[in-house]
């Protein structure tokens, strides 16, 4: 079985959760119990704690008008006493730590071209494609997928001892994220109504694993899909027939 490349760990590395919000929230929390001290962990997302917030989200009637980001970072490193870091901007405004893990929570296109954009520009700071990789989570309803890739160039997606250096980014594997439109209200606590109550914490849980195994380089995924109505999580292999395939998905270009 193939599995991805976890060269990161062998420097200091960062764990970069853009999205704060329905699943980011639970996400920020269990990593703080899975990544060893001397790995940082840092939340982006400029959004505010509203109080439709509060039913599905990991924030208190206290934090109202806060920034989401901010608040949990204040909480998490008192709580688990480790230093967190934070920004209050959008993440086209913001530096993505790396080499490590960027897990993407968020809910339309412009947010993750942006994230796309980041880490082509992150080559450019001598980051080989195997330093860093992007977990893209997004779910509906009742169902969801985590996305997991770290290039848009083919020719970074070899094998090396059954270890995949590279995969096509998300935004490659499924180029219609590009065009998803963000939703007037800003984020998904507004169709509160239309989801189920723990799509968010199962989404969390299942992007948490996958983190915790690319972290111990024995994930061998590319993508997950959850439905909970029929309650299966549908996991796609890493293989040469898988990647091939989805490197030549059109219209992915950040």
């Amino acid at each position: 079985m193939y599995q991805l490349c976890n060269d990161f760990t062998n420097r200091h590395y960062s764990v970069n959760v853009v999205g704060c919000g329905g699943t980011g929230g639970f996400v920020a929390e269990a990593l703080c119990r899975l990544l060893p001290d001397e790995a940082s962990l840092v939340l982006i997302d400029h959004d505010r704690v509203e109080e439709r917030n509060l039913t599905r989200q990991c924030f208190l009637t206290e934090d109202l008008g806060r920034f989401k980001s901010e608040t949990l970072a204040h909480r998490l490193a008192r709580s688990f006493d480790r230093p967190i870091g934070y920004s209050t901007f959008p993440v086209a405004m913001t530096e993505l730590f790396l080499p490590g893990l960027v897990i993407g929570c968020v809910d339309n296109g412009l947010a993750r071209r942006d994230i796309a954009r980041k880490l082509k520009e992150s080559l450019n700071h001598g980051y080989s494609p195997s330093l860093r990789w992007w977990v893209d989570a997004g779910n509906g309803d009742n169902y969801g997928q985590v996305l997991i890739g770290n290039t848009d160039v083919a020719s970074d997606c070899w094998i090396k001892e059954d270890i995949y250096q590279g995969l096509p980014l998300p935004t490659i594997q499924k180029p219609e994220l590009l065009i998803q439109a963000p939703r007037v209200t800003r984020d998904c606590a507004a169709i509160a109504e239309d989801q189920g109550p723990t799509i968010n914490l199962t989404m969390a849980a299942i992007v948490v694993e996958v983190a915790r195994r690319l972290i111990a380089g024995t994930c061998p995924w590319v993508q997950l899909y959850l439905d909970m109505e029929a309650g299966t999580l549908v996991p796609v292999l890493a293989t040469p027939e898988t990647v091939k395939h989805l490197s030549k998905k059109k219209g992915g270009e950040a």
